[in-house]
């Protein structure tokens, strides 16, 4: 057991303190490339399961440090982009220089970075980039001067709408009406879903939000980030400890399987078009894990992460 989340959750108590705790942010989405490289891992994704067409609308869900990913959707193609989290980590500043260097990487058509997971470099052509998807007619239109002069406009006033372009940055979203029922086309989010308390909620918001035939596309990190020596140590805390260490953050690991995330997207009406999963062998044993967590399947004691995509179903549709 780690004992700094323990003594962090209990500093969370004291009134005043949760404020001038040290912050390091979330990671990942201050640097252009990788923005780029979730935006064309998601999108890439999509395509190949079904998804032929640039979203106009897209909602994301936790962007984190800035709004990066959804920028580099919207030198795709996409006009209108919801950026939902639970707590301000993104500025104005911070994302005019992401959008800048991202109009850069899509212009020269970067290849991805790094290879991750899952690997999807077969749907790549020779320079490691989605040509088939993101072709230079596309590129010519999404990337005139004239567009990019008005999503530049509109990182630098929420209220901007114009030439068909709308950003819109809301901390903290917490309820279904945050948007309008039935106007968004595909809702994405990367290392998001696994620290959202009301999971429920959250898949039912989803549903509203979408339109019929609507698209999720979503990485889970299943993982105990910082709050074990093990990739799974996370499930070794009995709830009482767990309950300290949440303290009273307003985000914190959930540490739910995949299981209930697929049952709740059948609950919720939601057709899954893509479930890739990634397996671990190592971490602590079955016999380390708390009660709470002893009957978990082999499936979900050994998935260290996942990547769904559904489809919200048209009533009456098979």
């Amino acid at each position: 057991m780690k004992i700094k989340p323990v003594v962090k959750g209990l500093l969370t108590f004291i009134p005043g303190m949760q404020s001038i705790l040290p912050s390091t942010g979330t990671g990942g989405t201050n640097s252009a490339y990788w923005c780029y490289g979730i935006w064309l891992k998601h999108l890439t994704l999509l395509w190949e399961n079904g998804t032929h067409t640039i979203p106009n609308t897209i909602a994301e869900l936790g962007p984190g440090d800035s709004i990066g990913t959804g920028l580099a959707a919207m030198l795709c193609g996409a006009n209108n982009y919801y950026a939902m989290d639970v707590v301000k980590h993104s500025n104005i500043e911070t994302n005019l220089v992401i959008f800048d260097e991202l109009i850069e990487l899509i212009k020269s058509r970067a290849k991805r970075p790094t290879k991750g997971w899952p690997d999807i470099d077969k749907y790549y052509d020779d320079t490691l980039f989605p040509s088939h998807i993101l072709t230079d007619e596309l590129l010519e239109e999404t990337l005139s001067e004239k567009r990019i002069s008005a999503i530049r406009n509109a990182i630098k006033n929420p209220e901007y709408q114009n030439e068909g372009v709308t950003i819109k940055y809301m901390v903290p979203w917490s309820a279904d009406n945050t948007i309008e029922e039935e106007t968004v086309d595909v809702i994405l989010s990367h290392s998001v879903l696994q620290e959202i308390a009301e999971l429920e909620g959250a898949y039912r918001a989803l549903y509203l939000w979408l339109k019929p035939n609507g698209m999720m596309t979503h990485q889970i990190d299943f993982g105990a980030q910082y709050f074990a020596d093990t990739w799974n140590g996370h499930r070794a805390y009995p709830e009482f400890l767990w309950t300290i260490i949440k303290g009273r953050r307003p985000y914190l690991i959930n540490r739910q399987p995949p299981s209930v995330h697929v049952d709740f997207l059948k609950k919720n009406k939601f057709k899954i078009t893509c479930l890739l999963k990634s397996y671990r062998e190592d971490g602590i044993p079955r016999s380390k894990l708390s009660a709470y967590w002893r009957n978990i399947t082999d499936d979900d004691f050994t998935c260290d992460g996942a990547v769904i995509q559904a489809k919200k179903q048209v009533p009456g549709a098979e």
